[in-house]
């Protein structure tokens, strides 16, 4: 007998979709700013662009990332409602590196099997992230593509975009010998290096639910605590009317390869290493990886997520901001002149 085959019996539910997107619905809700103009499942996003006529040279900012193999903590951990908040982070640090404000978010979420509730709970993550960052959760894309991904795995990437008015465009153009270096303080790993994390630790259910005095928690809620987000702290500081010369979102690529990209020729940052305590996680890697210094800096954040470049005469109003917004700032360095880079002190 001729065996009748069909969507379902290839390994893609589109039941399993519609209520993948019926579950999520309740948390897309509370991401909605007035601007938005559809609803979530139809073809597209729109967006009013109604309140941008305030501005004298309206501008267009963007960020794309994904969260990177710290999904495979996720994994292991079961636990899916925070790597969402990394994906937002991810994009809209970005945004705000460039002075701007992230208006809406979309997500696109690839897996082996749907499980509408694991869907679900991935979203409440992004949800959050949008809620944080004051962005609208305005659309994405679950695709079940079996065969390609293990039934139990899943990739997850965002595309936001924000705007500044191009007067309040953070490029790093005036910044100059003199100027102060903040370091905002980080969640932890965030969502970069974990390729090399992963190949230090033990990446087995039992050693990530093993407790750490030095931590304070397990290994596995140490590596998976959220990226922060700082697009308010950010907001703060411009709110209590700093201007910000320069910002470095700390990525992949650590320090030396980030910091440098706020800098223009003939300026180069210098930072102090003892002028902020180093988080117990990124001694734990160094010891337990026996990896070099300069390896982790070049690889991690190192507990700071965010360095902007300040007039010196604003560090103290700065600082408040960043307190005021419920995060940590320390003076980390300072700009001199010579050739374009950072020297780690």
């Amino acid at each position: 007998m001729e065996k009748k085959m069909d969507y379902k019996k290839a390994g893609v539910d589109i039941e399993a979709g519609y209520k993948s997107v019926e579950l999520m619905k309740e948390h897309v809700k509370k991401t909605m700013r007035p601007e938005v103009l559809t609803n979530l499942g139809g073809f597209s996003g729109a967006f009013s662009m109604e309140k941008f006529k305030d501005m004298e040279k309206p501008t267009l900012v963007s960020g794309t990332d994904g969260v990177g193999t710290k999904l495979k903590v996720a994994f292991l951990m079961d636990k899916h409602d925070t790597v969402g908040i990394d994906c937002v982070a991810m994009c809209v640090n970005d945004i705000a590196c460039a002075g701007g404000e992230p208006l809406f978010f979309l997500d696109y979420i690839a897996c082996g099997k749907n499980e509408p509730e694991k869907i679900a709970n991935i979203v409440k993550g992004v949800a959050e992230g949008c809620i944080q960052s004051d962005a609208a959760l305005i659309g994405g894309e679950t695709a079940e593509m079996p065969g390609f991904y293990p039934a139990d795995e899943y990739d997850l990437a965002g595309f936001a975009v924000g705007v500044v008015d191009e007067k309040n465009l953070i490029t790093g153009a005036d910044i100059k010998p003199g100027d102060t270096l903040v370091g905002i303080a980080s969640s932890g790993v965030h969502s970069n290096g974990f390729s090399l994390v992963r190949s230090v630790f033990t990446m087995t259910e039992e050693s990530l639910n093993t407790y750490y005095d030095s931590l304070g928690k397990t290994l596995g809620e140490a590596l998976l605590a959220p990226t922060k987000i700082y697009v308010k702290t950010l907001r703060e500081i411009k709110d209590a009317g700093v201007r910000v010369k320069g910002c470095s979102h700390i990525t992949g690529g650590g320090f030396y390869e980030n910091v440098p990209r706020m800098l223009h020729d003939g300026v180069r940052a210098v930072i102090k290493k003892d002028s902020y305590e180093v988080p117990a996680i990124f001694r734990m890697l160094a010891t337990d990886g026996d990896i070099e210094e300069k390896i982790m800096y070049n690889t991690f954040n190192m507990g700071i997520g965010m360095v902007l470049a300040v007039d010196s005469k604003d560090v103290d109003t700065v600082l408040a901001a960043v307190e005021k917004a419920g995060e940590k700032g320390y003076v980390i360095g300072q700009v001199e002149a010579g050739e374009k880079g950072v020297t780690l002190i």
